[in-house]
């Protein structure tokens, strides 16, 4: 349920806006720094960030700091996360999204049954290790992966350690696999359906990805851009 915007704000004792909190809805195909640069026009604000970034394909909860705020960002990026995830079975792209080239199509004889991928989705409960996506914002040495993947390098990069609490299949029909994925900081949850994919011998990339939640704020409590910027101009008109 949306708050007034009043309510992410701290106003000084002579009305001075100092800074804010919001939670943003972040379209599909902005950047992350899309939204930033679009809220920090329409403000005025010179210091705007994200708590967190989200690929362009995905969509969900994206908490910007405006302001002094920008300083309480860190509290943020290491809160647990929801993902909705759909992940598209029988292929395999550089990106781990549909967003990537296609780098192999499999043919499956006979599909996974709900059994088989409840059984192979056992060994990612709990803690784990990843190995980060070379189309990620990782730096590694001071280089940026995607910037390296980008100019055709492929890097060796450490496996990471993360925390899967939980992995529900919301709905199965080959080859689509829809899962909710409660998760620690710094989960790639492309990597994970790229994961799953190899685990049940057919391959798999993320074909759509919502965050759904960061701590405690859920994708219900978000403004879209439209409505941030409505709500702004109505406490500042």
């Amino acid at each position: 349920m949306l708050k007034e915007l009043i309510h992410y704000c701290e106003i000084s004792k002579d009305g001075e806006l100092l800074g804010m909190t919001v939670p943003i809805n972040k379209p599909i195909d902005w950047t992350s720094f899309d939204v930033v640069n679009k809220c920090r026009y329409a403000t005025g604000f010179k210091k705007v960030g994200h708590a967190g970034t989200l690929d362009p394909f995905a969509e969900g909860v994206l908490i910007l700091g405006f302001g002094r705020h920008t300083k309480l960002l860190n509290q943020y990026k290491n809160e647990d996360k929801i993902y909705r995830v759909d992940i598209k079975l029988g292929i395999e792209t550089d990106t781990l999204d549909r967003t990537g080239r296609v780098l192999k199509s499999i043919t499956v004889d006979t599909p996974p049954t709900v059994h088989d991928i409840q059984k192979q989705l056992q060994q990612f409960r709990g803690d784990i290790t990843q190995i980060p996506p070379m189309y990620s914002a990782k730096k590694i040495r001071g280089e940026t992966l995607y910037k390296l993947a980008r100019a055709g390098k492929i890097i060796e990069r450490e496996p990471i350690h993360v925390r899967i609490d939980a992995i529900d299949i919301l709905r199965y029909s080959w080859p689509v696999l829809a899962c909710r994925v409660r998760c620690s900081s710094g989960t790639y949850i492309r990597t994970l359906a790229a994961d799953i994919g190899h685990v049940l011998g057919c391959g798999g990339y993320a074909d759509t990805l919502v965050r759904e939640q960061i701590g405690d704020v859920a994708l219900n409590e978000c403004y879209t851009i439209d409505e941030f910027i409505e709500e702004w101009k109505s406490i500042n008109h």
